[in-house]
Protein backbone atom coordinates (compact mmCIF):
# COMPACT_ATOMS: atom_id res chain seq x y z
CA UNK A 1 0.00 0.00 0.00
CA UNK A 2 2.41 2.73 0.82
CA UNK A 3 4.22 1.81 -2.49
CA UNK A 4 0.92 2.36 -3.90
CA UNK A 5 0.63 6.12 -2.46
CA UNK A 6 4.32 7.02 -3.83
CA UNK A 7 3.27 6.42 -6.94
CA UNK A 8 0.40 8.51 -6.84
CA UNK A 9 2.40 11.58 -5.38
CA UNK A 10 3.58 12.16 -8.84
CA UNK A 11 0.12 12.39 -10.46
CA UNK A 12 -1.60 14.79 -7.80
CA UNK A 13 1.01 17.13 -7.76
CA UNK A 14 0.57 17.56 -11.21
CA UNK A 15 -2.69 18.35 -10.96
CA UNK A 16 -1.77 20.88 -8.53
CA UNK A 17 0.62 22.84 -10.72
CA UNK A 18 -1.81 22.75 -13.42
CA UNK A 19 -4.84 24.30 -11.40
CA UNK A 20 -2.04 26.93 -10.22
CA UNK A 21 -1.23 27.61 -13.42
CA UNK A 22 -4.78 28.39 -14.84
CA UNK A 23 -5.36 30.07 -11.93
CA UNK A 24 -2.57 32.63 -12.95
CA UNK A 25 -3.09 32.62 -16.63
CA UNK A 26 -5.88 35.68 -16.64
CA UNK A 27 -3.27 37.90 -15.56
CA UNK A 28 -0.59 36.95 -17.86
CA UNK A 29 -3.34 38.03 -20.49
CA UNK A 30 -4.14 40.98 -19.32
CA UNK A 31 -3.96 43.81 -22.14
CA UNK A 32 -1.90 47.01 -21.93
CA UNK A 33 -4.44 50.16 -21.40
CA UNK A 34 -4.17 52.41 -24.60
CA UNK A 35 -1.50 55.10 -24.33
CA UNK A 36 -3.11 58.50 -24.87
CA UNK A 37 -1.27 60.47 -27.79
CA UNK A 38 -2.31 63.96 -29.23
CA UNK A 39 -3.14 63.57 -33.15
CA UNK A 40 -3.59 66.14 -35.88
CA UNK A 41 -5.39 65.77 -39.39
CA UNK A 42 -3.26 65.72 -42.42
CA UNK A 43 -3.78 69.29 -44.22
CA UNK A 44 -5.11 70.95 -41.31
CA UNK A 45 -1.77 71.55 -39.30
CA UNK A 46 -0.85 75.01 -37.84
CA UNK A 47 1.12 76.90 -41.05
CA UNK A 48 2.74 78.91 -38.62
CA UNK A 49 2.63 83.06 -38.52
CA UNK A 50 3.97 84.78 -42.01
CA UNK A 51 7.61 86.62 -42.17
CA UNK A 52 8.32 89.62 -39.89
CA UNK A 53 9.52 92.87 -42.44
CA UNK A 54 11.01 96.02 -40.76
CA UNK A 55 10.35 99.70 -42.45
CA UNK A 56 9.97 103.08 -41.87
CA UNK A 57 7.05 105.00 -41.23
CA UNK A 58 6.36 107.80 -43.83
CA UNK A 59 4.30 110.52 -45.57
CA UNK A 60 2.51 109.19 -48.26
CA UNK A 61 2.99 112.07 -50.01
CA UNK A 62 6.38 113.90 -49.51
CA UNK A 63 8.05 116.39 -51.59
CA UNK A 64 11.97 117.29 -51.66
CA UNK A 65 11.94 120.93 -52.59
CA UNK A 66 14.96 122.89 -54.00
CA UNK A 67 15.56 126.24 -56.09
CA UNK A 68 15.66 126.23 -59.57
CA UNK A 69 18.65 128.37 -59.64
CA UNK A 70 22.16 128.81 -58.27
CA UNK A 71 22.14 131.16 -54.96
CA UNK A 72 22.47 132.63 -51.76
CA UNK A 73 19.80 131.60 -48.92
CA UNK A 74 18.71 134.97 -47.42
CA UNK A 75 15.54 133.92 -45.78
CA UNK A 76 14.44 130.23 -44.38
CA UNK A 77 10.96 130.89 -42.72
CA UNK A 78 10.34 127.39 -41.13
CA UNK A 79 11.66 124.59 -39.08
CA UNK A 80 11.30 120.95 -38.82
CA UNK A 81 7.72 119.81 -37.74
CA UNK A 82 6.26 123.35 -38.61
CA UNK A 83 3.06 123.41 -40.10
CA UNK A 84 2.52 125.07 -43.34
CA UNK A 85 -0.12 126.67 -45.77
CA UNK A 86 -0.57 126.16 -49.45
CA UNK A 87 1.35 128.39 -51.07
CA UNK A 88 3.27 129.64 -48.24
CA UNK A 89 7.19 130.95 -48.59
CA UNK A 90 9.17 129.02 -47.14
CA UNK A 91 12.35 129.89 -48.37
CA UNK A 92 14.40 132.65 -50.66
CA UNK A 93 17.77 133.30 -52.75
CA UNK A 94 19.33 136.59 -52.51
CA UNK A 95 17.69 138.46 -54.82
CA UNK A 96 19.82 141.62 -55.90
CA UNK A 97 21.77 139.76 -58.77
CA UNK A 98 18.44 137.93 -59.80
CA UNK A 99 16.47 140.78 -60.40
CA UNK A 100 19.62 142.91 -61.65
CA UNK A 101 19.04 140.16 -64.50
CA UNK A 102 15.55 140.68 -64.99
CA UNK A 103 15.64 144.78 -65.34
CA UNK A 104 18.90 144.10 -67.63
CA UNK A 105 16.81 141.71 -69.64
CA UNK A 106 13.76 144.30 -70.15
CA UNK A 107 16.03 146.90 -71.33
CA UNK A 108 17.63 144.71 -73.62
CA UNK A 109 14.20 143.49 -75.15
CA UNK A 110 12.93 146.98 -75.13
CA UNK A 111 16.39 148.19 -77.62
CA UNK A 112 15.68 145.10 -79.61
CA UNK A 113 12.01 145.82 -80.10
CA UNK A 114 13.07 149.37 -81.20
CA UNK A 115 15.31 148.70 -83.37
CA UNK A 116 13.26 145.81 -85.14
CA UNK A 117 10.60 148.77 -85.47
CA UNK A 118 12.90 150.92 -87.27
CA UNK A 119 14.54 148.39 -89.57
CA UNK A 120 11.08 147.57 -90.66
CA UNK A 121 10.38 150.95 -91.39
CA UNK A 122 13.07 151.34 -93.73
CA UNK A 123 12.68 148.33 -95.45
CA UNK A 124 9.48 149.67 -96.18
CA UNK A 125 11.01 152.75 -97.71
CA UNK A 126 13.48 150.42 -99.62
CA UNK A 127 16.21 151.89 -97.97
CA UNK A 128 17.60 148.27 -96.18
CA UNK A 129 17.18 144.70 -97.62
CA UNK A 130 15.72 141.70 -95.71
CA UNK A 131 18.03 140.20 -94.49
CA UNK A 132 18.18 143.28 -92.36
CA UNK A 133 14.81 143.43 -91.11
CA UNK A 134 15.16 139.17 -90.45
CA UNK A 135 18.80 140.26 -87.81
CA UNK A 136 16.92 142.31 -85.93
CA UNK A 137 14.05 139.63 -86.09
CA UNK A 138 16.45 137.11 -84.52
CA UNK A 139 17.84 139.91 -82.21
CA UNK A 140 14.39 141.05 -80.52
CA UNK A 141 13.34 136.83 -80.16
CA UNK A 142 16.34 136.14 -77.94
CA UNK A 143 15.80 139.48 -76.02
CA UNK A 144 12.39 138.47 -75.49
CA UNK A 145 13.82 134.76 -74.43
CA UNK A 146 16.05 136.20 -72.10
CA UNK A 147 13.94 137.86 -70.40
CA UNK A 148 11.85 134.45 -69.73
CA UNK A 149 14.74 132.90 -68.52
CA UNK A 150 15.39 135.40 -66.19
CA UNK A 151 11.99 135.83 -65.21
CA UNK A 152 11.99 132.01 -64.37
CA UNK A 153 14.98 132.46 -62.06
CA UNK A 154 13.11 135.40 -60.60
CA UNK A 155 10.68 132.90 -59.65
CA UNK A 156 12.05 130.39 -58.86
CA UNK A 157 14.58 131.92 -56.45
CA UNK A 158 11.68 131.11 -53.88
CA UNK A 159 9.84 128.21 -52.68
CA UNK A 160 6.60 128.18 -51.79
CA UNK A 161 4.65 125.20 -50.00
CA UNK A 162 3.01 123.29 -52.93
CA UNK A 163 0.29 121.88 -50.35
CA UNK A 164 -1.08 122.55 -46.98
CA UNK A 165 1.34 120.45 -44.58
CA UNK A 166 4.09 119.68 -42.29
CA UNK A 167 7.72 120.09 -42.69
CA UNK A 168 9.48 116.37 -42.24
CA UNK A 169 13.38 117.65 -42.78
CA UNK A 170 15.26 120.78 -43.52
CA UNK A 171 18.67 120.64 -44.67
CA UNK A 172 20.18 123.63 -45.49
CA UNK A 173 20.71 127.14 -43.17
CA UNK A 174 20.26 130.94 -43.96
CA UNK A 175 23.55 132.35 -45.30
CA UNK A 176 24.47 129.08 -47.22
CA UNK A 177 24.78 128.72 -50.79
CA UNK A 178 23.23 126.44 -52.92
CA UNK A 179 23.15 125.23 -56.18
CA UNK A 180 20.36 124.76 -58.60
CA UNK A 181 18.36 121.32 -57.67
CA UNK A 182 19.74 121.07 -53.90
CA UNK A 183 17.01 120.18 -51.89
CA UNK A 184 16.29 122.01 -48.85
CA UNK A 185 13.61 120.99 -47.21
CA UNK A 186 10.86 117.94 -47.45
CA UNK A 187 7.14 119.12 -46.66
CA UNK A 188 4.57 116.14 -46.64
CA UNK A 189 0.71 117.14 -47.88
CA UNK A 190 -1.89 116.90 -45.52
CA UNK A 191 -4.00 114.80 -46.15
CA UNK A 192 -2.11 112.16 -47.77
CA UNK A 193 -1.61 109.92 -44.26
CA UNK A 194 1.23 107.80 -43.28
CA UNK A 195 2.32 105.09 -45.08
CA UNK A 196 5.11 102.12 -43.41
CA UNK A 197 7.97 101.43 -46.25
CA UNK A 198 9.28 98.10 -45.81
CA UNK A 199 11.77 96.14 -48.34
CA UNK A 200 10.83 92.73 -49.89
CA UNK A 201 12.09 90.01 -50.95
CA UNK A 202 11.44 88.92 -54.78
CA UNK A 203 9.07 85.88 -52.95
CA UNK A 204 7.62 87.74 -50.05
CA UNK A 205 6.71 90.32 -52.89
CA UNK A 206 4.48 87.47 -54.75
CA UNK A 207 2.72 86.83 -51.60
CA UNK A 208 1.09 90.22 -51.68
CA UNK A 209 -1.39 92.07 -53.75
CA UNK A 210 -2.55 95.65 -53.60
CA UNK A 211 -5.42 95.83 -51.28
CA UNK A 212 -4.30 93.40 -49.34
CA UNK A 213 -4.50 94.06 -45.42
CA UNK A 214 -1.43 93.01 -43.03
CA UNK A 215 -0.67 92.97 -39.26
CA UNK A 216 1.84 96.40 -38.32
CA UNK A 217 3.25 97.12 -35.11
CA UNK A 218 5.21 100.45 -34.59
CA UNK A 219 6.83 100.31 -31.12
CA UNK A 220 7.22 103.67 -30.40
CA UNK A 221 3.23 104.18 -30.41
CA UNK A 222 1.78 102.11 -27.50
CA UNK A 223 -1.09 99.93 -28.23
CA UNK A 224 -2.15 96.29 -29.71
CA UNK A 225 -1.09 95.82 -33.86
CA UNK A 226 -2.81 97.20 -36.12
CA UNK A 227 -4.47 96.60 -39.38
CA UNK A 228 -2.53 97.82 -42.39
CA UNK A 229 -3.37 97.92 -46.03
CA UNK A 230 -0.78 97.12 -48.87
CA UNK A 231 -1.24 100.20 -51.23
CA UNK A 232 1.71 99.77 -53.71
CA UNK A 233 4.29 97.10 -54.87
CA UNK A 234 7.71 98.06 -56.09
CA UNK A 235 8.07 97.03 -60.09
CA UNK A 236 11.34 97.04 -59.69
CA UNK A 237 14.11 96.01 -57.38
CA UNK A 238 16.69 98.18 -55.47
CA UNK A 239 19.75 97.87 -57.32
CA UNK A 240 22.12 97.90 -54.45
CA UNK A 241 19.70 95.39 -51.99
CA UNK A 242 17.89 93.66 -55.01
CA UNK A 243 14.72 93.96 -52.69
CA UNK A 244 11.13 95.56 -53.62
CA UNK A 245 9.52 98.71 -51.79
CA UNK A 246 6.21 98.26 -50.89
CA UNK A 247 4.07 101.13 -49.26
CA UNK A 248 1.88 100.17 -46.46
CA UNK A 249 -1.31 102.77 -45.56
CA UNK A 250 -1.61 102.99 -41.47
CA UNK A 251 -4.55 104.10 -39.78
CA UNK A 252 -4.60 106.75 -38.33
CA UNK A 253 -2.61 106.53 -34.50
CA UNK A 254 -1.85 109.38 -31.80
CA UNK A 255 1.43 110.43 -31.81
CA UNK A 256 2.28 108.15 -35.09
CA UNK A 257 5.37 110.78 -37.26
CA UNK A 258 7.18 110.36 -40.32
CA UNK A 259 10.58 108.59 -39.67
CA UNK A 260 9.20 105.61 -36.52
CA UNK A 261 10.37 102.44 -37.01
CA UNK A 262 7.50 99.51 -37.53
CA UNK A 263 7.18 95.90 -38.45
CA UNK A 264 4.58 94.34 -40.50
CA UNK A 265 3.47 90.25 -40.02
CA UNK A 266 3.42 89.20 -43.52
CA UNK A 267 0.68 86.87 -44.53
CA UNK A 268 1.99 83.30 -45.07
CA UNK A 269 1.93 82.78 -48.94
CA UNK A 270 -0.66 79.98 -50.57
CA UNK A 271 1.51 76.37 -50.52
CA UNK A 272 0.67 74.58 -53.73
CA UNK A 273 -1.13 71.30 -53.52
CA UNK A 274 0.51 69.87 -51.07
CA UNK A 275 -0.06 68.53 -47.40
CA UNK A 276 1.19 70.00 -44.09
CA UNK A 277 1.65 68.03 -40.88
CA UNK A 278 3.25 69.53 -37.63
CA UNK A 279 6.92 69.52 -36.87
CA UNK A 280 6.45 67.54 -33.62
CA UNK A 281 5.32 64.45 -35.83
CA UNK A 282 8.03 63.60 -37.53
CA UNK A 283 10.97 61.36 -36.04
CA UNK A 284 13.91 59.94 -37.70
CA UNK A 285 14.04 62.76 -40.38
CA UNK A 286 17.28 62.19 -42.63
CA UNK A 287 17.57 64.68 -45.86
CA UNK A 288 13.97 64.71 -47.12
CA UNK A 289 13.05 61.77 -45.69
CA UNK A 290 11.65 60.73 -42.34
CA UNK A 291 8.70 58.76 -39.94
CA UNK A 292 5.73 59.00 -38.63
CA UNK A 293 2.96 58.00 -36.46
CA UNK A 294 -0.36 56.99 -37.81
CA UNK A 295 -3.48 55.70 -36.29
CA UNK A 296 -5.35 52.99 -38.10
CA UNK A 297 -9.07 52.04 -37.88
CA UNK A 298 -8.29 49.73 -34.74
CA UNK A 299 -6.88 52.67 -33.12
CA UNK A 300 -3.38 51.42 -33.62
CA UNK A 301 0.10 53.37 -33.54
CA UNK A 302 1.78 52.70 -37.85
CA UNK A 303 4.98 53.58 -39.16
CA UNK A 304 5.13 55.49 -41.78
CA UNK A 305 7.55 56.39 -44.16
CA UNK A 306 7.07 59.99 -45.57
CA UNK A 307 8.86 62.53 -48.16
CA UNK A 308 9.31 66.35 -46.24
CA UNK A 309 8.78 69.49 -48.29
CA UNK A 310 9.32 73.20 -47.09
CA UNK A 311 10.02 73.50 -43.48
CA UNK A 312 9.10 76.19 -40.99
CA UNK A 313 9.20 76.82 -37.32
CA UNK A 314 6.05 75.07 -36.88
CA UNK A 315 4.86 72.99 -39.71
CA UNK A 316 6.58 70.29 -42.41
CA UNK A 317 5.15 70.62 -46.23
CA UNK A 318 4.95 66.28 -46.25
CA UNK A 319 5.05 65.55 -50.44
CA UNK A 320 4.14 62.14 -50.15
CA UNK A 321 3.58 58.83 -47.51
CA UNK A 322 -0.02 60.63 -46.69
CA UNK A 323 -3.08 61.16 -47.31
CA UNK A 324 -5.48 64.46 -46.35
CA UNK A 325 -7.83 63.63 -42.79
CA UNK A 326 -5.39 60.91 -41.78
CA UNK A 327 -4.66 61.20 -38.09
CA UNK A 328 -0.96 61.56 -37.28
CA UNK A 329 0.59 61.64 -33.99
CA UNK A 330 2.07 64.79 -32.84
CA UNK A 331 2.24 64.15 -29.00
CA UNK A 332 3.93 61.11 -26.96
CA UNK A 333 5.66 59.80 -29.61
CA UNK A 334 8.40 58.38 -27.13
CA UNK A 335 6.08 56.03 -25.35
CA UNK A 336 4.87 54.17 -29.23
CA UNK A 337 6.08 51.19 -30.84
CA UNK A 338 4.74 49.94 -33.56
CA UNK A 339 1.44 48.22 -33.34
CA UNK A 340 0.15 49.04 -29.72
CA UNK A 341 -2.91 50.78 -28.99
CA UNK A 342 -3.51 54.26 -28.06
CA UNK A 343 -6.30 56.57 -27.40
CA UNK A 344 -6.05 59.82 -29.60
CA UNK A 345 -7.08 63.39 -28.47
CA UNK A 346 -7.17 66.34 -30.44
CA UNK A 347 -3.68 68.01 -30.00
CA UNK A 348 -3.62 71.56 -29.68
CA UNK A 349 -0.58 73.89 -29.89
CA UNK A 350 1.51 71.40 -31.88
Amino acid sequence: MPTRNFKLFPLVLAILLSGCGSADAPQKTQTTPPIPVGVVAVGDAARGAGPLVSGVVRARQEAALAFAVPGRITQLLVNEGDRVAAGQLLAQLDMTEVNAGVSAGRAELARAEAELGRQRELFAKGWVTKARVETAEATASAARAQVASRGFAQRYARITAPAAGTVLARSAEQGQIVAAGTPIMTVSQAGGGLVLRVALTDSQLTGLRVGQVVTVSVPAVSGPPVAARVIELGGRSDARTGTFEAELALPPLAGLRSGMIGSARLPVAAVRDTLAIPASAVFQARADEAFVYVVDNQQRARIRRVTLGRVDNRSIEVLSGLTRGEQVISRGLSRLREGVVVAPQPASGS
